[in-house]
């Protein structure tokens, strides 16, 4: 029975970290790369487990998915949903 619990715990905290981390992906836009390079970039800019984006976009990687934490950006100039222009 003992054995039962430790598995469970293992389990649902190896299940919890996998839904903790951001998956983003990056790409170069002005010249080609491979993988390799990817692999070497993301290695030198992860410390202590957590990428330094600044690094990233030193070595000229740009973000393709914004992370999850920025806030929506709204127009100032559009108006509320469901009003119409004033005549």
């Amino acid at each position: 029975m003992r054995h039962m619990l430790m598995l469970g715990a293992l389990g649902i905290a190896i299940v919890a970290s996998g839904c903790g981390t951001e998956e983003r992906e990056w790409m170069k836009l002005d010249q080609k790369y491979t993988t390799a390079e990817f692999r070497r970039d993301l290695a030198a800019c992860t410390i202590k487990g957590t990428l330094d984006e600044e690094c990233m976009k030193k070595r000229g990687w740009v973000s393709v998915a914004p992370p999850k934490s920025e806030p929506k950006k709204e127009d100032p100039l559009s108006q509320p949903a469901g009003r119409g222009p004033r005549r």
